[in-house]
């Protein structure tokens, strides 16, 4: 008599694979996107921005893989995080902090400074030559 108990134990306890990966796609990844579309893709690359989104899809699959029996992560939550990697953040740096030029009160100086520099060697050496020959 125990052993039809343990049987239907271990069917109920079975990761229900199919449900888990229709329900990743269709409740967890769409999500995903619909809240990404409103973010906009000029800030995907910001973490600040999406870190909360990111958090909630993660959460998603780990919840539907503990209420259908699944293992938490596997290979249809690699397949999934791949697939919004190459999607949504392709382009973004490793840091994942978005990459654009600082702002001109900071960047004038490193453009400016080095140009002087030249300028006033430049100077400098034709003014030392020239005082070398004067004397010579």
């Amino acid at each position: 008599m125990s052993c039809p108990s343990a049987h239907h134990l271990l069917v109920a306890t079975a990761c229900q694979e199919p449900n888990y990966g229709w329900m990743i796609q269709h409740y967890c990844l769409k999500q995903f996107q619909l809240t990404m579309e409103n973010i906009g893709q000029r800030l995907w690359c910001d973490w600040d921005e999406t870190l909360g989104t990111y958090t909630q899809l993660t959460n998603c699959t780990a919840l539907l893989a503990e209420r259908l029996g699944c293992f938490w992560p596997n290979a249809q939550v690699d397949q999934l995080f791949l697939t919004i990697h190459r999607d949504f953040f392709w382009s973004c740096s490793p840091s994942g902090r978005a990459l654009h030029d600082p702002p001109p009160h900071v960047l004038c100086p490193f453009v400016l400074l080095p140009v002087l520099v030249t300028l006033l060697m430049t100077a400098l050496v034709g003014w030392r030559s020239k005082h070398s020959q004067a004397l010579g």
